[in-house]
C-alpha cells in the first residue's frame, strides 16, 4: 500500500457492537499493511493529539474486541460547529493529521459525527491536503438516514424486546394481588425506533406491551390513562413502553430532567417512566412498578443480535475499503434487498445525504390508535434482532471481555489550548 496512516475515532454514546466495527477496521487495515491509530476519547483525542497505536495490540486481542462492549478507545460527546464558527478546531485537526501522516479518517458515530466527517473533508479539500473521510454508522436510536439500520440498534432492540417479554411474565404472575401496571422506559429522543422494537415482545392485543408511547405521536394524558384502565380491566394488568422523548402537543418533553443541555445541544432527558408511573398510581390507584434501563440498553453485549453484530463488522471492513480506494465524504450503509428471507448488502452513500437528516418512525409503522406497531413495522424490525452473537464465558460464569493497552504515540505538536 501507499504510505499513510489511518485514524479511527469513536463518537457519542457507544453500543454493544461498536467495538466489533473497530475490530473490523483494524483487521482489514492490517491485512492491507496500513497502520491504524485511534483517537483517545473520540474527536477530543484527535484535537489533543492523544493518539493510540493499535499495532501494539495482538491479533488475538483485536479479535476479542469484536465481542467486547463499550468503546475500547474512549468516546466523547463533543460537537464541532460550522467551519466558520469552529475553523480553528478544524485547522487543528488538519495539523494533527499532517503531523502523523493521516491520509484516511474514519469517524464512527451518528448524525453529528457524519456532519463532522463531512466538514473535515471539505476543509482538507480547501487546503489541498489528500485525505479520505469516511463516516462509519453507529447509533442505537436507528435514526441515521439512508442506511436500512444503524449498527447498534439491532442489539438494543433485542435487549428491549426480551426484557419487556420477561418482565411481562413477572407482572402477569403478580397482578392479582400486587403490581397491575409496569412502565418501561426506552431511549429515543425524537425517533421511536427502540420503543417500537418492544412491540416484538408480543403479537396479540392482549400480549405485552399493551401500550407503546412514541415521540412521533403527541402524548395525551387523558387518552393514556383511559387506555391503561381499559387494558387492566380486560387483561388484568398492563405493560407500558414509553420512549424517553415523548412530548405533549405543545412540544414539551414529558421527561425533561431539568438538567439543561448536553454538549450536542440536546435537552437532558430521563425519568419519563417514573412520571408516568406516578400519574397512573395517583389517577387510577393501581400499584405500579417502573424501570429505567438506560445504559443497559446499549451495553448488553450478552444478548446482542447476530444480525447487528455482523452488520457492525461489515460497515467497518467496508469503511477501510472505501477509504483505501480514495472515496471521500461517504458512509458505508446497509441496503436491505429482501425481507423474507432477510438479505442485505453494503453500499457507499454520500455524507451529504446522511449528515443532519433524521430518520423517524414512518407513519405506516405506527398503529392507527398510536399505541402500538403495525405488521409492516414488525416485518422491518424482526430480522434485525435475529440470531445470537458468539460470546466466550470464563469459569467465573462471566463473559470474557478484553481490555486494551491503548499505548499512546509520541506527540509532535504544541499542546492544544482549545
Amino acid at each position: 500500500m501507499s504510505q499513510g496512516t489511518l485514524l479511527y475515532a469513536q463518537s457519542g454514546g457507544v453500543t454493544a457492537v461498536i467495538n466489533a466495527t473497530a475490530a473490523a477496521v483494524i483487521g482489514e487495515a492490517r491485512a492491507r499493511k496500513v497502520k491504524v491509530l485511534a483517537a483517545r476519547n473520540g474527536i477530543l483525542g484527535a484535537l489533543r493529539e492523544d493518539l493510540i497505536d493499535t499495532s501494539r495490540e495482538t491479533a488475538a486481542t483485536i479479535a476479542a474486541l469484536a465481542h467486547t462492549p463499550g468503546g475500547a478507545f474512549g468516546s466523547c460527546r463533543y460537537k464541532l460547529k460550522s467551519l466558520d464558527e469552529d475553523r480553528s478546531r478544524y485547522e487543528r485537526l488538519l495539523e494533527v493529521f499532517k503531523a502523523h501522516d493521516v491520509r484516511w479518517f474514519l469517524y464512527n458515530g451518528g448524525n453529528d459525527s457524519a456532519d463532522t466527517a463531512l466538514k473535515v473533508s471539505q476543509l482538507a479539500k480547501a487546503f489541498g491536503y489528500p485525505l479520505s473521510c469516511i463516516g462509519v454508522p453507529k447509533t442505537i436510536d436507528n435514526d441515521l438516514a439512508v442506511t436500512d439500520a444503524s449498527p447498534g440498534f439491532g442489539s438494543a432492540a433485542k435487549y428491549t424486546a426480551v426484557s419487556v417479554r420477561e418482565a411481562a411474565l413477572d407482572v402477569a404472575a403478580m397482578a392479582d394481588t400486587s403490581t397491575r401496571v409496569f412502565v418501561y422506559e426506552a431511549m429515543g429522543r425524537h425517533a421511536g425506533w427502540l420503543a417500537a422494537s418492544a412491540g416484538l415482545a408480543g403479537e396479540g392485543p392482549d400480549e405485552a406491551p399493551h401500550i407503546i408511547l412514541l415521540p412521533e405521536r403527541a402524548y395525551d394524558e387523558a387518552r393514556f390513562l383511559a387506555r391503561v384502565k381499559d387494558v387492566v380491566d380486560r387483561v388484568g394488568y398492563c405493560v407500558v413502553v414509553a420512549s424517553e422523548g415523548i412530548q405533549t402537543a405543545d412540544g414539551k418533553f414529558v421527561a425533561d430532567a431539568g438538567g439543561g443541555k448536553d454538549s450536542f445541544g440536546h435537552t437532558q432527558l430521563g425519568g419519563v417512566a417514573s412520571q408516568l408511573a406516578a400519574r397512573v398510581k395517583d389517577a387510577l390507584g393501581f400499584k405500579v412498578h417502573w424501570a429505567l434501563p438506560d445504559y443497559l440498553q446499549r451495553s448488553a453485549r450478552h444478548i446482542a443480535s447476530k444480525t447487528d453484530w455482523e452488520q457492525a463488522q461489515a460497515v467497518g471492513k467496508a469503511a477501510v475499503q472505501f477509504a483505501l480506494k480514495s472515496q471521500n465524504a461517504v458512509m458505508p450503509v446497509i441496503v436491505r434487498t429482501s425481507d423474507a428471507p432477510y438479505r442485505w448488502k453494503i453500499e457507499a452513500a454520500p455524507l451529504t445525504r446522511v449528515a443532519n437528516h433524521e430518520k423517524k418512525l414512518p407513519a405506516g409503522f405506527i398503529r392507527k390508535d398510536g399505541f402500538g406497531i403495525t405488521e409492516r413495522a414488525r416485518s422491518y424490525l424482526q430480522p434485525l434482532i435475529r440470531g445470537e452473537a458468539p460470546l466466550p464465558y470464563g469459569r467465573d460464569g462471566l463473559p470474557r471481555y478484553v481490555q486494551l493497552k491503548n499505548v499512546g504515540v509520541a506527540k509532535k505538536l504544541p499542546a492544544w489550548e482549545g
